[in-house]
């Protein structure tokens, strides 16, 4: 009985691919602490090496590839161990394919037989690999600290519960009669509160003039256990909170002027003016600066005029995607994007059978920013809040959500290439295909009925 040659052949060597697509490439295995790397055999006498992860070892890494005549590299994302050797990859002049490591896996071959390194440098030398998409290098430090932004904000809101929760167990039901525990009214009754007042009655009459709860409510809501515990944990609380939102505040003006130096082709004149009385409006979560003028600058057209785009969709756009310019190169059409971002069904066909048609998990910020604000239309008097009511009726409400998202992402993407002002009955426009879809429904339920349809 003959033996399987596992990925060898009589020589013993490894099997080889078709490399002739990118014959000037390497492969690059990231770790945490070592960089392995090969090279095509004839390159070097050594094709595989390895380096360490401190600068030194980057840099003599970066020049070993320029004197191998290596023009491209394929690495796999693996945790943030490779974004210094990406940077300095790029600087030294060389083309980085960052890959999905789930892709590589399910390329054909015997990869246990063969290093990672090896076998990433053959799969890029054939064209078998995809290229991650990375936005342009003044974009990724706004990316960088939006993110930092986000993980603030998510803190932020850790410590308004913990201050919910102590006012919950002294009784103290403020989250009752006041919408926000962040708002003014609430805010100066707890600093009240820690600054020794425990008279109802007082503290009442702190709140704001806007407050829609009665005076005699609050009264009632303000009567609790003021024990010594409780005020200790809820004092530290607040003062987390506070230190925590003058770090967002400095971290708003930061990327307010990174965001500021993106170069971006001249715009047709300044922001116009909003058409509704909310357009325009800076959120509570949304970084505090002119969102929406450096949108127009990003993209020669005020998005804020889609319904479900806000201030904070609009800065996520802007830190996750880059300018119009760039969104236009990297992504041939809107189906291209919305797949990237999870938002296509991924359908799963054998047999002419669709076995699964569900949509891909991705970890993206910006598809869940879309998500939120497709959630914000539920109640919308819109054509997009309408379709969204409808998706979620006919799919279900996780599924109505994602389904929003995706038309969303759609129209913003017809808005950056075009450049035209959004216009509902464009956008919702019935299509040939959906035309034909519905004539065939009627005419089968007229059948079923013994009707015939006849043309108006």
């Amino acid at each position: 009985m003959r033996k399987k040659n596992k990925g060898k052949n009589k020589a013993g060597t490894a099997t080889s691919i078709n490399t002739r697509l990118y014959p000037d490439s390497a492969g690059i295995d990231v770790g945490a602490e070592e960089f392995v790397v090969a090279v095509p055999p004839d390159r070097w006498e050594q094709s595989v090496r390895s380096f360490s992860s401190f600068t030194s070892g980057v840099e003599e890494l970066c020049g070993w590839l320029v004197a191998c005549g290596i023009k491209t590299a394929a690495m796999e994302s693996t945790g943030n161990y490779w974004i210094t050797l990406y940077d300095r990859l790029v600087a030294s002049g060389i083309d980085v394919w960052l890959v999905n490591a789930r892709h590589v896996k399910g390329v054909p071959g015997r990869k246990t037989d063969v290093c990672d390194a090896q076998w990433l440098q053959q799969l890029h030398c054939a064209g078998l690999l995809k290229k991650s998409f990375r936005p342009d290098g003044e974009i990724v430090p706004v990316r960088f600290l939006m993110r930092h932004r986000r993980e603030m904000v998510d803190k932020s809101s850790r410590h308004l519960i913990l201050m919910q929760k102590t006012l919950t167990e002294m009784n103290i039901k403020i989250q009752h009669v006041f919408s926000d525990i962040d708002g003014v009214s609430a805010q100066n009754i707890i600093k009240s509160i820690l600054s020794g007042e425990r008279d109802p009655a007082k503290l009442a009459a702190l709140r704001d003039s806007r407050c829609r709860s009665s005076q005699e409510k609050i009264i009632e809501a303000l009567k609790g256990d003021y024990r010594e515990e409780y005020l200790f944990v809820l004092g530290q609380s607040l003062k987390a909170w506070e230190l925590n939102n003058e770090a967002i505040a400095e971290c708003d003006k930061k990327i307010e002027g990174m965001m500021a130096k993106v170069s971006v082709e001249p715009s047709s004149g300044p922001l116009p003016p909003a058409a509704k009385e909310q357009q325009h409006k800076i959120s509570k979560n949304c970084p505090k600066m002119p969102v929406f003028k450096e949108g127009w600058r990003f993209y020669g057209v005020d998005l804020s005029e889609v319904p479900g785009v806000g201030g904070a969709l609009l800065a996520t756009l802007m830190s996750e995607m880059g300018t119009g310019e760039q969104i236009l190169k990297r992504f041939a059409s809107a189906s291209h994007l919305s797949s990237w971002l999870g938002l296509n069904p991924d359908n799963r066909i054998s047999g002419g059978k669709v076995l699964t048609a569900k949509t891909r998990k991705v970890p993206s910020r910006l598809a869940h920013a879309l998500r939120l604000g497709v959630f914000g239309l539920q109640k919308s008097e819109t054509q997009m809040g309408n379709y969204v009511r409808k998706m979620k009726a006919r799919l279900g409400k996780a599924e109505g959500i994602v389904a929003g998202a995706h038309k969303l992402i759609r129209v913003i993407y017809g808005m950056i290439k075009t450049r035209k002002k959004y216009n509902e009955a464009e956008a919702f426009k019935i299509s040939p295909q959906s035309s034909a879809r519905q004539r065939r429904k009627l005419e089968k339920q007229a059948e079923k009925l013994g009707l015939q349809l006849v043309p108006a």
